[in-house]
């Protein structure tokens, strides 16, 4: 499966790096474009210049690490596409120049099913998308888990219950499977 990574899935970092850990099992090919990196890295600068430059540090590595994963603009692509948020059309043409089979993004409302599927995509939460993953391969998808949790562990200086760390995350269904 090939599936484009909104902004909005890169960041926050505990679900970039799930989603990212999933695709380096080799569970899905992630897509996306300089735009769609770029809004990430614009995203963080509310936080400061220093996560600003954090977050460009980690955009660097992910293009180092997933080189087939950059989507070139299609000329002309967008003028024909419409969403009810004119901003996020390049997130739809990234998704049909790069041929994938879905978008991943928590903003239901930007990208109706009707107007991805007359393109041939879907459009996945990452909830839905992760525990679709794990319910058919469940041991390398528990194996990313324990290893962000181990490292927001690291980094907190404070205990992690996954199923916690996985609803912060906006992942309450696969935190509850987990537990269950």
């Amino acid at each position: 499966m090939r599936a484009v990574l909104d902004a909005c899935v890169l960041y926050p970092t505990v679900l970039r790096e799930i989603l990212i850990g999933v695709a380096q099992a080799g569970l899905y090919r992630p897509l996306w474009s300089e735009r769609i990196l770029e809004e990430w890295a614009r995203a963080t600068l509310k936080l400061g210049a220093v996560e600003e430059t954090f977050a460009r540090g980690e955009i660097a590595a992910l293009k180092a690490a997933f080189p087939a994963a950059m989507v070139a603009p299609r000329p002309g692509l967008e003028a024909r596409l419409h969403l009810p948020d004119k901003d996020d059309i390049h997130v739809l043409a990234c998704a049909i120049a790069g041929s994938a089979d879905a978008i991943i993004t928590l903003n239901a409302s930007d990208f109706p099913r009707g107007t991805l599927a007359a393109e041939g995509l879907a459009r996945r939460d990452p909830d839905g998308f992760l525990w679709e993953l794990w319910s058919g391969d469940p041991n390398p998808v528990a194996r990313v888990l324990e290893t962000v949790r181990a490292e927001a562990e690291r980094l907190s200086g404070q205990p992690q219950p996954l199923r916690a760390l996985l609803k912060r995350a906006r992942l309450p269904r696969l935190g509850k499977a987990l537990a269950g």
